[in-house]
């Protein structure tokens, strides 16, 4: 859809944690209703709208929004479809690459929502603008899972995907025909990465998993928020994923007692 032609909005809920985070941010005021997986910012405090695929339609209706703000991947289009049957404007976003989550924002934030354009969304474009591509002086190969049970991995077309790119990070199934493919642990283990790339949601990953289901690969463990959100944590997340990413550093050559 195309942002609302009756003035800015300012009664908005949004069902995306990182759409959530971003307007919270930016006017907290104009936010009245949020999912119970908006965590951020730590001190939202909005009417909770269940979850991001079972969202309460009646209570969203009852709060009266002049704007619901999705995404095409983290929402059902049958619930997009039932608050636009009740009467409410629904404006569904598409995020698979950092240009485009930049685009995006501009569009809920300034366009839909009528607020001044942020200062963190500044400092995130120039922070992406300034990451250096190959910090370890050369590209590495990666898997990417995001779910263990049963072993989902980011394929093509996807935010996280073009994040790691833009840091050296050669992500070994970015051109699979499905962008969340389910890959047996043993074709991964047999994949060719020298990389695993392990985020802390949306699956839990602890730096436990690493050696235990890759015990000949190096494993990362990541911010999910840095590598998935799109919103403030944008303009810090590249020195952060920088910084995991980082290979170790050889150990220093050991001293002879005199």
């Amino acid at each position: 859809m195309t942002p609302r032609d009756l003035g800015p909005a300012r009664r908005v809920v949004s069902l995306v944690p990182s759409l959530t985070e971003a307007v919270a941010s930016t006017s907290p005021a104009v936010l009245v209703g949020a999912t119970d997986w908006c965590s951020q910012p730590a001190d939202l405090r909005v009417t909770r709208v269940r979850g991001t695929k079972n969202p309460d339609i009646a209570q969203i209706v009852g709060l009266a929004p002049d704007l619901v703000i999705a995404n095409e991947e983290e929402n059902r289009a049958p619930d997009l479809a039932a608050l636009r049957a009740a009467g409410l404007t629904v404006l569904v976003t598409e995020v698979r690459s950092l240009p485009q989550a930049f685009r995006e924002l501009h569009r809920v934030l300034v366009e839909a929502c009528g607020l001044p354009r942020p200062s963190w969304l500044d400092a995130a474009e120039q922070a992406w603008a300034s990451a250096s591509p190959h910090p370890a002086g050369r590209p590495r190969k990666a898997v990417v899972p995001v779910w263990r049970r049963p072993w989902m991995v980011l394929g093509r077309d996807t935010f996280a995907g073009d994040l790691l790119a833009r840091l050296g990070v050669e992500n070994v199934y970015g051109d699979h025909e499905e962008r969340y493919p389910r890959v047996p642990v043993d074709e991964l283990t047999g994949s060719g990465a020298d990389l695993v790339v392990l985020p802390d949601e949306p699956y839990p990953f602890t730096a436990d998993d690493g050696p235990e289901a890759f015990p000949d690969i190096p494993a990362a463990l990541v911010s999910g928020r840095h590598l998935t959100w799109y919103g403030p944590s944008l303009a810090e997340a590249p020195a952060v994923l920088a910084a995991a990413l980082a290979p170790p550093a050889p150990a220093a050559p050991g001293r002879r007692g005199r």
